[in-house]
C-alpha cells in the first residue's frame, strides 16, 4: 500500500518521528487500503467509502437499539446555530470558540446574525427544551440525535480527528440532580457495552479531571481504551451538566410542591472515532482485524480453480453455500475472474474479514471446505459442508471472544503501577503504557506532568477505592489513583 501525497497526509506526520510516524503511516495505509475512507478535496475532511460506512452502520445499529431500549427517542435539530446561543454559556463558548466555523453570508447577502456550524448541539437543543418544559410533568426529556458536526481542527487524521465527523449526541433534562446523575452513568454504561461486547475492546470507565472536562459540564465521564501501540484513546464521553445550561437558557419547570426550579441535564456522545479505535485496537501488519459482530462481511468465499471445466462446478457450489449462509451470516462470494485467489486472500485479509472459505474442485467432490481465520491465520481443512452455517456461527463467536481476550491481555502487559517520578518518566521514555499512580488533584501537577512526559490523566476509574499514598510528582499526600498515558 502507498500513502497518497496530499496535504492531509503531510499534516498528519509533520510532527511525528520514529515509531509514531511508522504507526501513523500504517494507520493511513490501512484506512485507504481497506477502502474505509479516502481524502476529501476539503483539507481535514474525509469521504467515508461504502465499506467504512457499512461498519459505521453496524455500530450505529447496535448503539441505537440500546439508546431506544433505555427510553430515549431520536430527533433532529438544525445544523446552523445562532452565534448568540453560544455566547449564553460562557464556559461552553470558550471551550469551542477556536473550533467553530461561522457562516456570515447566505443567499448572496450578509446575515443579520452569524450562524455557527454545529460543533455540538447543547445550545440549540436547550433553546427548544426551554419551550417544551413548563411543569415537572414534562420531565424527563430523553432525546438522541444522529448527526454530523464540524470542529475546525489544526491536525487531522481520518476517523480519529477530522473537521467534519458523524456522531450521536444524547441530550436529557430531569427534575432532580440524582436522576440526571444516574442518566449520565446509564449513557456511559451503554458505551462500555458497545466497546466491550461489540467492538471487542476492553475499556476503563471513570471520571475526567477538571482540566479534561467538557466545556460547561460539572462532571465528565469517559471510557478509555488502549490501542495496539500502548496509547490511550478516549472512545466515548458522558457529561453531567448540572443546571449550567438550564440557567443560561432558562429551562424552568413548576415543581410538584410549587415554585419554579431549573432542570438538571446531561449530554453524551460517541463518533466515527470508534472506527479508528477498531483499526488501532485490533489491526496488524496485514491490515484490519474486524470483530465479527460488526464486520460488514463476516465470511468471504473464494472459489479456486485452474481449468475452465472446473469453473462452473466450483462456482455453482460456492453460490449454493453462499445462499445457505445468507439468512444468518453476512457473506460475500468473490467470484471475480480478473484476480487470482492469492490476490483475493491478501485483499480480504487487509479488509479484516473474520473468516474466509476456500473451495476448489476437490472440496466440491469431498463435500468439504477450508476455513481461514483472520485473527490467528489458522486454517481448518476438511470441514464438512453439512451444517456449515452453524459451524461458522460458533467460530465467529469464538473469534469475537478471542480478539477481546487478546486486547485484555495486551492492556495487562502494558499496564504498570509506579510510585516514583523518575521511574514514571523513564517508563514513558521507554514506551507507551497505562500507568497507575497517585495524584494530589492539583491542576498544576497535572499540567507539569503533561509538559514533562506528554502523558495526561486519562481517567479516574470508578472501581478504585480511596487508598493512601503520595502524588507521583510533588509527593503530597493523596488518596486518589489515576491512569496516566500518552493519547491520541
Amino acid at each position: 500500500m502507498e500513502v497518497k501525497d496530499t496535504d492531509n497526509v503531510q499534516e498528519t506526520f509533520e510532527e511525528e518521528k520514529g515509531k509514531d510516524a511508522e504507526r501513523s503511516r500504517w494507520y493511513t495505509d490501512v484506512v485507504t487500503g481497506a477502502e474505509l475512507a479516502d481524502y476529501s478535496p476539503v483539507k481535514g475532511c474525509m469521504v467515508i467509502r461504502p465499506y467504512g460506512y457499512a461498519l459505521w452502520e453496524n455500530l450505529q445499529r447496535a448503539l441505537d437499539q440500546m439508546i431506544k431500549d433505555t427510553g430515549h427517542q431520536n430527533a433532529y435539530f438544525p445544523l446552523f446555530i445562532p452565534e448568540s446561543f453560544l455566547n449564553k454559556e460562557k464556559q461552553h463558548v470558550e471551550g469551542f470558540a477556536p473550533e467553530c466555523a461561522i457562516v456570515t453570508h447566505g443567499g448572496g447577502k450578509k446575515l443579520d446574525e452569524p450562524l455557527v456550524v454545529r460543533p455540538t448541539s447543547e445550545t440549540i437543543i436547550n433553546h427548544m427544551f426551554a419551550k417544551w418544559v413548563q411543569s415537572w410533568r414534562d420531565l424527563p426529556i430523553l432525546i438522541n440525535q444522529w448527526a454530523n458536526v464540524v470542529r475546525w481542527e489544526m491536525r487531522t487524521r481520518m476517523f480519529l480527528r477530522t473537521t467534519e465527523f458523524l456522531w450521536q449526541e444524547g441530550h436529557t433534562a430531569h427534575a432532580t440532580e440524582e436522576e440526571a446523575e444516574k442518566e449520565a452513568r446509564v449513557a456511559l454504561e451503554m458505551y462500555r457495552v458497545l466497546a466491550e461486547e461489540w467492538m471487542a475492546l476492553p475499556v476503563i470507565t471513570g471520571e475526567k479531571t477538571e482540566a479534561e472536562r467538557f466545556a460547561g459540564a460539572v462532571r465528565t465521564y469517559c471510557i478509555e481504551a488502549m490501542m495496539r501501540d500502548g496509547k490511550a484513546l478516549q472512545a466515548g464521553t458522558s457529561h453531567f451538566l448540572g443546571q449550567n445550561f438550564a440557567k443560561a437558557f432558562d429551562i424552568q419547570f413548576q415543581a410538584p410542591e410549587g415554585g419554579l426550579e431549573h432542570a438538571w441535564q446531561t449530554s453524551w456522545g460517541v463518533s466515527t472515532r470508534l472506527i479508528g479505535a477498531i483499526i488501532m485496537g485490533h489491526g496488524d501488519e496485514k491490515g484490519l482485524i474486524l470483530p465479527p459482530k460488526l464486520a460488514p462481511i463476516q465470511v468471504v468465499i473464494v472459489p479456486i480453480y485452474k481449468k475452465e471445466e472446473e469453473k462452473a462446478r466450483v462456482l455453482e457450489r460456492c453460490r449454493q453455500i453462499a445462499a445457505e449462509l445468507k439468512p444468518t451470516i453476512r457473506v460475500f462470494l468473490d467470484d471475480r475472474d480478473t484476480q487470482t485467489p492469492g490476490w483475493k486472500f491478501n485483499h480480504w485479509e487487509q479488509k479484516g474479514v473474520p473468516l474466509r472459505l476456500n473451495i476448489g474442485p476437490r472440496d466440491v467432490d469431498s463435500n468439504v471446505v477450508e476455513i481461514a481465520r483472520r485473527d490467528t491465520g489458522e486454517k481448518l481443512r476438511g470441514v464438512s459442508q453439512d451444517g456449515l452455517a452453524a459451524e461458522l456461527g460458533k467460530l465467529l463467536e469464538t473469534i469475537q471472544k478471542a480478539i477481546f481476550e487478546r486486547a485484555v491481555q495486551f492492556r495487562k502487559e502494558h499496564s504498570v503501577t509506579i510510585d516514583n517520578y523518575d521511574d514514571f518518566c523513564a517508563k514513558l521514555d521507554e514506551g507507551n503504557y497505562f500507568i497507575e499512580a497517585h495524584w494530589c488533584k492539583s491542576g498544576q501537577c497535572e499540567a507539569q506532568i503533561k509538559q514533562d512526559t506528554k502523558a495526561t490523566i486519562r481517567v479516574i476509574p470508578f472501581d478504585w477505592k480511596p487508598q493512601p499514598g503520595k502524588c507521583i510528582r510533588c509527593g503530597t499526600a493523596s488518596d486518589t489513583k489515576v491512569i496516566f498515558a500518552k493519547a491520541y
